[in-house]
């Protein structure tokens, strides 16, 4: 089984109101040009956590933060460490997360001459209103000239990032949103429902009460009509947030679902090797840090014991639409998934959140609405 990598590049020209990712503010290039020093040393690092160190590879993916910051020669010497250290599959997917704005025809062209086929285009509204609530530093204007721009490159497999659900969206809003990227046909969509999370400007501004908390039946409504229009615009779900069209689904984040490992650099990177997960310092200056002293940047590492990694197979397999096989699933475990969990299957049938059928276990429309509901039975 090949493996995927996964690279985090923290900079970002502001930070949005609803992140919490580990981010830092583009200050210079210069200190871009450090982590980038730091993100080679930790790829060439023969004593890293990976054991074969001539791992096949046939995705790599990086994600932020704002890649599509790097200027050229810095990503170069990010891939050349790569070609260095493992052996990379000739159809590999390679994708790199752009945001608006952030790019020239110039740098498009570039970015391809060094093998990335894949944009992952991080749009998440054309309602200018919205976008500067969310402090994301671009217009509607600025995400329809970026498209044309990778357009232009040659980049023929482009994913759109689209948020439902943000503070005072109505569904008609939403419903704008969506059909505006369909008519741009993009080959991919990721569409997500937007979630609060502690410690950001967002989940401030709604405890404080400026900003509406987000209303449940609206977020079902606007989910609904997401699968009706991407389905009729030739674009059918695979994922809960995911839609493409038919061999242009995301190879590098289905690797996350099907719990095939992906090896990660840089801060708060996140690596799986098919039995132990591993997770990277969180803050940039100290990762960076930790890398020039010659030590280990991880700080948590957790071997993963029969029963956890049985548990996370189920869950994460029931992200996808192909759904949990009950017969695949014991051969591969042992244990008879129907029988262990009859009881708590018949409730969440009943409540409308699953659908069993011909021995495969699948989300309903509702179930994906609400899935930590359906996730938490194997937690």
């Amino acid at each position: 089984m090949k493996a995927g990598i996964y690279l985090h590049v923290p900079f970002c020209k502001s930070r949005c109101s609803y992140c919490d990712f580990a981010t830092d503010v583009y200050r210079s290039a210069e200190a871009v040009d450090r982590y980038v020093d730091a993100l080679v040393r930790e790829i060439r690092n023969p004593k890293s956590e990976i054991r074969n160190p001539k791992s096949e590879i046939d995705t790599v993916y990086f994600g932020g933060g704002t890649p599509s910051l790097l200027a050229p020669s810095q990503l170069e010497r990010i891939v050349g460490a790569l070609h260095e250290r493992f052996a990379v599959d000739a159809e590999i997917e390679f994708t790199l997360e752009m945001n608006p704005a952030t790019v020239t025809a110039e740098k498009l062209r570039d970015y391809r001459s060094l093998g990335v086929n894949r944009a992952s285009f991080g749009v998440q509204t054309f309602d200018d209103r919205a976008l500067k609530l969310l402090a994301r530093g671009h217009d509607a204007r600025d995400a329809r000239q970026t498209f044309e721009l990778l357009r232009a490159a040659g980049f023929d497999n482009i994913s759109f990032d689209l948020i439902a659900g943000l503070p005072g969206q109505t569904l008609e809003d939403w419903t704008r949103n969506l059909d505006e990227a369909l008519r741009m046909k993009p080959e991919h969509l990721s569409l997500y429902l937007l979630e609060i999370h502690e410690g950001t400007p967002l989940a401030e501004q709604v405890r404080s009460g400026r900003r509406p908390a987000p209303d449940d039946e609206l977020a079902a409504a606007m989910y609904e009509t997401m699968l009706d229009r991407t389905a009729a615009a030739g674009l059918p779900q695979y994922e809960i947030s995911n839609f493409a069209r038919p061999g242009f689904e995301a190879r590098h984040n289905s690797k996350y679902w099907r719990c095939e490992p992906v090896f990660a650099f840089g801060v708060s990177a996140h690596s799986f090797d098919g039995r132990t997960r591993r997770a990277n310092e969180r803050d940039t200056n100290r990762y960076v840090y930790l890398i020039e002293r010659g030590e280990s940047p991880v700080v948590e590492e957790i071997e993963l014991d029969a029963e956890q990694l049985s548990a996370e197979f189920a869950f994460l397999s029931l992200r996808l639409t192909e759904g949990l096989n009950f017969k695949d699933y014991q051969t591969r475990f042992g244990i008879d998934l129907n029988r262990q969990y009859a009881q708590e299957f018949e409730r969440l049938e009943e409540y409308g959140l699953i659908a069993i059928d011909q021995g495969v276990l699948r989300l309903t429309q509702k179930g994906m609405v609400y899935s930590n509901e359906v996730f938490s039975v194997f937690v």
